[in-house]
């Protein structure tokens, strides 16, 4: 069984049904997927979405955002998820490959990522494949929780 990524190119009733199975294993908080959604993932200049297929059928996906900030490119992977069927089978890591190769192809000088400290095997992956945990403190601001703040 052999692992194949590719970019996404298009929404297909094949891609959104996929990411309808794979976004729930991930976040039980994330609103259901729709084609006119990932649409928008897809259109975004900044985004590639990467797609997993282990015997022809989408098992994972990986999103990476690529962009300029006044220090240098920089590049952020997000929304790692592989169907727990095909988890052992390296699909996590095929995926980060690409795209890490895809970021150093744009110039990214730093990739980064977070991953819940409960995701055991994704964060040995992670040390495994040469990411670095930093000294940083993670804050979320969360638009539909809290009120904007006044000044």
């Amino acid at each position: 069984m052999t692992v194949t990524i590719c970019e996404a190119a298009e929404v297909t009733d094949e891609l959104v049904q996929a990411c309808t199975t794979l976004i729930p294993q991930l976040s039980t908080s994330a609103p259901p997927i729709t084609a006119a959604y990932l649409e928008k993932v897809l259109g975004c200049p900044t985004n590639t979405l990467f797609v997993a297929r282990l015997d022809g059928r989408i098992v994972g996906t990986l999103t990476l955002v690529v962009f300029p900030i006044p220090t240098g490119h920089r590049a952020w992977i997000e929304d790692v998820v592989v169907d727990t069927a095909a988890q052992g089978r390296q699909v996590g890591a095929a995926l980060t490959r690409a795209a890490l190769a895809r970021a150093d192809e744009l110039g990214a000088r730093t990739v980064d990522l977070t991953s819940r400290g409960s995701r055991v095997a994704a964060n040995r992956l992670y040390l495994k494949l040469g990411f670095e945990p930093r000294e940083s403190n993670l804050l979320r601001f969360s638009m539909a929780e809290t009120p904007l703040p006044r000044g």
